[in-house]
């Protein structure tokens, strides 16, 4: 459980940090919101690195689902446009295979 909420924390400061940058660049918002952009992404690869994966690349592939979802609630939340269908859909075909990624058996 512990886990999972490490990855939904690195999914929420990612796309924080990243939606700083979209207000900026693409909203035409202050350059200082570059700073919480930077200070969220360091803390989403702060948080990030505290997988019990033992290779980083392994992380990165079980955040990917947890991120896809993450995504779709904060189009919802923040941005007020509701996902439909077909996002649910291929947001639960990620979702398990970041399950099956991160619960698999592995050998020694």
């Amino acid at each position: 459980m512990k886990t999972l909420l490490y990855y939904a924390a690195a999914a929420f400061t990612e796309i924080f940090g990243c939606y700083a940058v979209w207000l900026w660049w693409r909203l035409d918002r202050p350059v200082a919101w570059l700073l919480p952009a930077m200070g969220s992404l360091a803390a989403f690869a702060w948080l990030l690195a505290q997988s019990p994966a033992d290779q980083a690349g392994r992380a990165y592939a079980i955040y990917g689902g947890i991120y896809i979802v993450g995504s779709l609630v904060w189009l919802w939340a923040v941005e007020g446009a509701r996902p439909d269908a077909w996002d649910m859909f291929g947001a639960l075909i990620c979702l398990g295979g970041a399950a099956i990624i991160l619960f698999a058996p592995r050998a020694g």
